[in-house]
C-alpha cells in the first residue's frame, strides 16, 4: 500500500524524471539516501515500470498529430497488426471496446503523408479520422 510520502514521489517523478534523489528528497521532505530507497522499493514492487522522455513532435518536422478510431473489417485483425507495425507515424495503437476496435494516435509531417497512410490503412480497416487542433 502506498503512503502520502510515495504519492508524492510519483507526483514529482513525472514531472523530472532526471531529478537528483537529493533534490527529490527535498520536495517530499525525505533525505536523498531516504528518496533512494523509497523509489527502488517503488521499482521493485512494479509501481515505477520505466522512465521515459516526452519529444517534441514539431521541432521533428510532425506538423500534424491524429486520432484515428480504426474498425477492422471481420474478426481477424492480424493483417492490421502486421500493418501497424511497419508504420513509423503510429505513436500508440491503443485496443478499445465502444465505437471502433482500435485508436492510433499518429503523427505526420505533412498532409500528402496522412493522406498515403490513410489510403494504406483502408486496404486493412475502415477509420475514422481527427485531427488535434490545439493541445
Amino acid at each position: 500500500m502506498l503512503d502520502h510520502t510515495d504519492q508524492r514521489i510519483l507526483d514529482e517523478l513525472p514531472k523530472n524524471s532526471r531529478i537528483t534523489m537529493k533534490e527529490l528528497g527535498e520536495k517530499v521532505h525525505l533525505t536523498g539516501q531516504a528518496a533512494a530507497s523509497r523509489v527502488a522499493k517503488l521499482e521493485d514492487q512494479g509501481v515505477i515500470e520505466g522512465y521515459t522522455i516526452k519529444v517534441n513532435q514539431k521541432k521533428l518536422g510532425y506538423s500534424i498529430h491524429a486520432f484515428i478510431t480504426v474498425i477492422t473489417q471481420g474478426m481477424n485483425h492480424q493483417p492490421y497488426l502486421t500493418f501497424v507495425i511497419t508504420q513509423q507515424e503510429i505513436i500508440h495503437n491503443f485496443k478499445i471496446s465502444g465505437d471502433g476496435c482500435y485508436i492510433l494516435e499518429c503523427k505526420f509531417p505533412s498532409n500528402e503523408r496522412l493522406d498515403q497512410f490513410l489510403t494504406d490503412l483502408s486496404k486493412h480497416a475502415n477509420y475514422k479520422l481527427s485531427i488535434v487542433i490545439n493541445k
